[in-house]
């Protein structure tokens, strides 16, 4: 291919690379995406989201299957899938991804090359192709949207074919009785509460005092509640002394003085950025410990015609979050400035079983700030429709200022959590007055949803109010 000068250049196709190719071809510009995997859709098509949340939903249906077997007493009819069945669900849907995102880069005019990009200076980027051809480009502008890959310290053995980590237990080849998680974050959590579904033994070992503090202190409490009550073993408070491999498990040796042995071990303690060998340091942009790229409140690095986007920066490192971030830079490099809401108050979608989603402020942020808020919830089930579908564990709670009824935070806990969360972003997003939980109170919601939870959780809260 001849040289050739872009206005924007863009390393990775993940949904931030993606996010913003769409966004500043859409602004006239001219684009170049460069991804090295073979195929575009980034580690989030490859090997995470998408791949995980189509195994959890296959381990989610064979399980509703022999429930609902059970109840109607049919005891002798089980469907016992094996993890290789259970995974191949995924193939499909990757490949569709892959397809209808790829005709998105082709139907507007992306420049798209397979290749590994590196900086050479500020403002040209070497590619090397997979054809053994190089070429060099010039650019105006840079984002970096590489993504992530699970954290691997050196002094724990992943070649060894029990220990794993959250890429490649995507390939395990047979179904373990039993395995250990170590890190209870996002990832940790979601494995653990799938495989467990599927009838596994779970011991899952927290570093901290807590699942996912971030969230809500009643949310946690739900989530770890139910993981015990579904049969997960919690170990809080907890690091690794020594991982060590044998030939029928895996010996996790705590600095506790405790031991577990299991069939598997996961490692899932955090992820580390894609930035080695982009030529960074010709740019002067120094990755910290965890290979992660540290960005303003616009997302420019050090250079400030240099952006980088999605898990590279680190937290929330949500595929959702990467997608408008990179949306996001795409429009601030057109002009210098972007509307804030666009990456303001971005829900979180955590895939347990039952599933999690919260958007805004904790009832912890809201005490701390001394904010005067009041508290509506709804328990699932009381729910119609979560009696009908037997899918009674969860609740929807409602945070709102007790003096303008304004929503302040979402927090939902249950089954199509992630779903349900959106219905309340919309009000929460409108402006000054429009923003009330009254609109949950004066509308009408179709008789038997989940949606109806926003009814009885803003009628509940409502009521505390004197």
């Amino acid at each position: 291919m001849p040289d050739a000068h872009y206005d924007v250049a863009i390393i990775g196709t993940g949904p931030g690379g993606e996010g913003a190719a769409m966004q500043a071809i859409k602004q006239g510009k001219s684009v170049i995406s460069i991804e090295k995997f073979y195929e575009i859709g980034g580690n989030c098509t490859h090997k995470g989201t998408i791949p995980s949340k189509a195994l959890r939903y296959s381990i989610l249906q064979m399980s509703e299957i022999n429930n609902y077997m059970r109840q109607m007493g049919r005891l002798g009819m089980v469907l016992d899938l094996e993890f290789p069945d259970l995974r191949k669900t995924a193939a499909s849907v990757i490949q569709k991804q892959v397809g209808m995102r790829r005709t998105f880069y082709e139907r507007n005019g992306v420049d798209l090359v397979e290749g590994h990009a590196r900086f050479l200076d500020p403002h040209r980027i070497h590619i090397d192709t997979p054809s053994g051809l190089t070429e060099e480009i010039t650019f105006d502008y840079a984002i970096i949207a590489t993504g992530s890959r699970p954290y691997r310290p050196a002094d724990v053995d992943f070649s060894h074919p029990r220990i794993f980590c959250s890429d490649t237990i995507l390939d395990l080849n047979f179904t373990p009785r039993s395995i250990s998680v170590y890190g209870a974050g996002v990832i940790g959590c979601e494995y653990a509460s799938m495989l467990r579904t599927m009838g596994m033994k779970v011991n899952l070992v927290n570093t901290r005092s807590s699942l996912l503090d971030f969230l809500d202190d009643e949310i946690s409490d739900a989530l770890s509640y139910h993981m015990r009550e579904s049969g997960v073993l919690l170990r809080h408070c907890e690091n690794y002394e020594s991982i060590q491999g044998t030939d029928d498990g895996v010996i996790l040796s705590l600095q506790s003085g405790k031991k577990l042995k299991t069939d598997i071990f996961l490692f899932a303690a955090g992820r580390a950025g894609n930035s080695e060998n982009l030529g960074l340091e010709t740019v002067e942009i120094t990755p910290d410990s965890r290979g992660q790229i540290e960005v303003n409140d616009d997302f420019q690095t050090t250079q400030p015609h240099i952006y980088a986007v999605g898990d590279i920066i680190g937290y929330p490192s949500l595929a959702s979050a990467a997608y408008v971030q990179g949306r996001y830079a795409a429009s601030h490099l057109d002009n210098g400035e972007c509307e804030r809401a666009l990456i303001r108050d971005i829900p979180t979608g955590i895939y347990t079983s039952p599933e999690i989603s919260s958007l805004g402020k904790t009832e912890r942020e809201l005490t701390e700030a001394k904010i005067p808020y009041e508290v509506g919830h709804s328990m699932f089930k009381h729910l119609a429709r979560a009696q009908i579908m037997n899918r009674p564990i969860g609740m929807l709670k409602l945070l709102f200022h007790r003096e303008t009824l304004e929503i302040l935070g979402i927090h939902c806990f249950g089954p199509n959590a992630s779903e349900i969360i959106h219905i309340g972003q919309a009000i929460m997003s409108q402006p000054g007055s429009a923003n009330t939980l009254l609109y949950f109170i004066n509308t009408t919601f179709n008789y038997p949803t989940m949606a109806e939870a926003y009814r009885v959780a803003a009628l509940n809260g409502y009521n505390r109010l004197f």
